[in-house]
């Protein structure tokens, strides 16, 4: 088992390695050529500049029963479909039972952006949110190096 983050703009990426030390589980970040990582003991997979690359490059890499850290949600549908555990920056699950809403609400916010409507934006980060994460992916992590 493997953490793979994907990367590009994701908050937790510390949090993440932290705690996957904790546990003695590698961490792989994936990213496209725009950001640039270094973190010693961490592997970093640059995937080439473009819409979507890092997310394909990243479900290239990943087996049944890996973690992947993701706010993206075709990400996760497609992490989903190879039996991948995957967790959002908040500490959100994703599973069979919510993705499918997930993808809907966010075809319904793309079409209301084409059609000119504002919408917000997701709320300033919080500190509850670094700890909700860290409780949920060690949750996570304790339930499966258990098996």
């Amino acid at each position: 088992m493997r953490i793979f983050v994907d990367a590009d703009g994701c908050p937790v990426v510390g949090l993440t390695i932290k705690c996957a030390d904790n546990f003695g589980v590698a961490v792989t970040l994936v990213c496209d050529t725009a950001h640039d990582f270094s973190k010693r003991g961490v592997e970093v997979i640059t995937a080439d500049k473009g819409a979507d690359s890092a997310d394909f490059v990243l479900v290239n890499l990943i087996s049944k029963g890996d973690i992947v850290v993701t706010q993206d949600y075709g990400l996760a549908a497609m992490c989903l479909a190879k039996k991948a555990n995957v967790i959002d920056q908040n500490g959100m699950i994703y599973d069979d039972d919510n993705i499918d809403s997930l993808l809907f609400s966010r075809h319904i916010s793309k079409k209301l952006r084409r059609s000119g409507q504002r919408m917000k934006g997701p709320h300033k980060r919080t500190a509850d949110n670094d700890e909700r994460f860290r409780e949920t992916l060690g949750k996570l992590l304790r339930n499966l190096t258990e098996v």
